[in-house]
């Protein structure tokens, strides 16, 4: 009758091991928590995340660049006005006519600039320059904020997977656990067999205290993206990627060099550059205000016109250009820069996921099925008599590091596969 119990206990645990050998485990998600997808995940990061509004604040910022750019100078009004008499004149008749009246004085002058046509345009594509430059900016600030998401949401993911795994792992345990006490209660094991089985009890479950540590972590993490939208009791679902086919090196560096948007904003700031140089270069030539006026005085009356140029004879603005070469130099080399970082980042990431593709090949391609089988062998044994529990904690914990290998690798193809598009520029 011991022997019947014992093999029934003994194929309930293989049942459970069997359980934990899925390549898609998922986390026992807590009642009344909510669960939330990649996409889903991404869409609330770009509405909330305040990255976002940042670069949205720098849009509107040259928009207003661009208005101003564009508007016309004001023009300016002076006005004088006041009581007058005629003291000098020689005739005494006249004086005395005219002290006896109160005569009223006043002009009026109005100044209207007038921009040098050339250096106006120059400041327009300035500031459209600006604008092209956020607008890139803001895929720029897309692209990188959904790259994190991606990370962190595979990170996550693994946590959940891990924590999975060990409480599989802890009621394994516990049912071998069960085992070895009926034995020792039956007689037919020493008292050190379940000394060893309530150690290896403990140990999975710190495992497993330490993995759902992990997962709250993570959790935190990927609600700071959202700007605290998930809340602190959620869950992800969703599966790690595979390796697209037909991914080729040549293709993913064309289309970063034409593509991304960090390269597209650095090529509108050196374009900027290029507008501000000819701007400064254009202002030397000084705007030209236009005046007009009306005098009415003690016995004159006038309607003036006239100009006024300023003469640029000490100082030409050469200190504005030599600063705007300077700075459009800082942006060619801010550019060339980036290009070979990201030419570098493709190629990484790139073999990075190709040669973790050919880890998860060699998983599925026999790995998993030895280890499962090694610890069936080893249970099939401790059940005859022939193996140790030793022996079975061992081919346990062996099939268990192999699992957490596997989800390891397939995490790290993800990643590798994010990180590549956020190289790339989009995806692949």
């Amino acid at each position: 009758m011991t022997h019947q119990r014992l093999s029934s206990l003994i194929f309930l645990t293989a049942a459970l091991q069997i359980g934990a050998v899925t390549t898609r485990s998922q986390a026992v998600e807590p009642a009344g928590t909510s669960t939330y997808q990649l996409g889903t995940i991404i869409e609330m990061a770009l509405a909330r995340n305040p990255v976002v509004s940042s670069a949205e604040g720098d849009i509107e910022h040259q928009r207003g660049q661009q208005t101003a750019a564009g508007a016309y100078p004001n023009p300016t009004v002076m006005g004088n006005a006041g009581y007058g008499e005629i003291r000098d004149t020689g005739r005494a008749d006249i004086r005395d006519s005219l002290n006896r009246e109160s005569i009223f004085e006043y002009n009026f002058i109005l100044g209207q600039p007038v921009e040098w046509p050339a250096m106006r345009s120059a400041r327009k594509r300035v500031a459209d320059a600006g604008l092209a430059t956020a607008n890139a900016g803001m895929s720029e600030t897309r692209l990188n904020l959904a790259a994190q998401v991606k990370v962190a949401f595979y990170d996550l993911l693994l946590a959940q997977q891990d924590a999975a795994l060990a409480q599989q792992n802890l009621e394994i345990v516990e049912g071998v656990g069960r085992i070895v006490k009926a034995r020792v209660k039956s007689g037919e094991a020493p008292q050190f067999e379940l000394i060893k089985a309530e150690v290896e009890i403990l140990k999975a479950k710190q495992l497993l205290v330490r993995a759902e540590n992990v997962v709250r972590v993570n959790r935190v993490i990927v609600d700071t993206f959202t700007g605290g939208g998930l809340g602190t009791s959620y869950v992800v679902q969703g599966d790690f990627l595979n390796m697209p086919r037909e991914l080729r090196i040549d293709a993913l560096m064309a289309k970063m060099v034409q593509e991304h948007p960090t390269i597209r904003r650095l090529l509108q700031s050196v374009e900027q550059s290029d507008w501000r140089i000819e701007f400064e270069r254009q202002s030397r030539v000084p705007n030209v205000t236009v005046n007009g006026s009306y005098w009415r005085e003690i016995g004159r009356e006038a309607v003036q016109g006239g100009l006024s140029i300023p003469v640029p004879v000490w100082y030409r603005r050469q200190g504005e250009i030599a600063a705007s070469l300077g700075t459009k130099r800082r942006e060619e080399a801010e550019l060339l820069r980036a290009r070979n970082e990201l030419a570098r980042a493709v190629h990484q990431h790139y073999q990075d996921a190709r040669t973790t593709a050919e880890l998860i090949d060699v998983f599925d391609k026999g790995l998993l099925k030895q280890a499962q089988e090694a610890l069936r062998l080893a249970q099939f044994s401790f059940q005859q008599g022939a193996s140790s529990l030793l022996e079975v904690f061992d081919a346990q914990r062996v099939q268990r590091q192999i699992q957490m290998d596997y989800a390891q690798v397939r995490y790290e193809l993800s990643v590798s596969l994010a990180r590549l598009e956020r190289a790339v520029g989009g995806a692949l």
